[in-house]
């Protein structure tokens, strides 16, 4: 059963990575690179600032700190404790799949997509009683792993699973930031 979740995994990412063309590999580059993003983090950061004030907003970055810190760590024990070689090291498949970046290190889970969707949820949670379309805030998560995949970096169950994990941890960063910040 496992050897057919692999292996239809496998096809998926041959599928979607299939889908890319040279053109396109310039702009996927620059939006897997979290520093590009920074214009959009600095407006929802402004946005933030001004609906729950200075004091909220710096629990909020101290929040955010340690939900990507918690995330990091425990995507990196999983990577070494599973050791899944990413797409552009498998030999089964990176002779069939477009590399347009390579990585020596593992692949099961992604950090991006735990990270992104952790800080996304935390801040949506935050965010939607004050604006009706803080949902759009997804797309970050959903393009940036998505880059992860066109680039063959990572299987969609990378990606999948840190989103899981991640938007569990967001809720639950939520969870005791309204607790302990937001009530009062």
């Amino acid at each position: 059963m496992l050897e057919k979740i692999v292996q239809l995994d496998k096809q998926v990412l041959v599928y979607l990575n299939g889908l890319g063309s040279e053109q396109w590999d310039g702009l996927w580059l620059i939006i897997t690179k979290q520093v590009y993003w920074a214009p959009v983090f600095l407006l929802v950061f402004y946005v933030l600032q001004q609906k729950i004030g200075w004091k909220k907003f710096g629990y909020y970055v101290l929040f955010i700190a340690v939900l990507i810190l918690i995330c990091d760590q425990t995507v990196n024990l999983f990577k070494y404790g599973f050791e899944r070689l990413r797409p552009c090291n498998d030999p089964d498949i990176n002779d069939v799949i477009r590399l347009v970046k390579t990585s020596k290190s593992f692949s099961f889970f992604s950090g991006h997509a735990t990270n992104s969707m952790a800080t996304t949820v935390l801040t949506f949670l935050i965010l939607k009683r004050y604006y009706k379309h803080a949902y759009l805030l997804f797309l970050f998560p959903l393009i940036f792993a998505y880059s992860r995949i066109y680039l063959g970096l990572h299987f969609p169950s990378d990606i999948l699973t840190g989103y899981c994990f991640g938007g569990t941890m967001g809720l639950v960063a939520y969870q005791v930031y309204q607790k302990y910040i937001l009530k009062n």
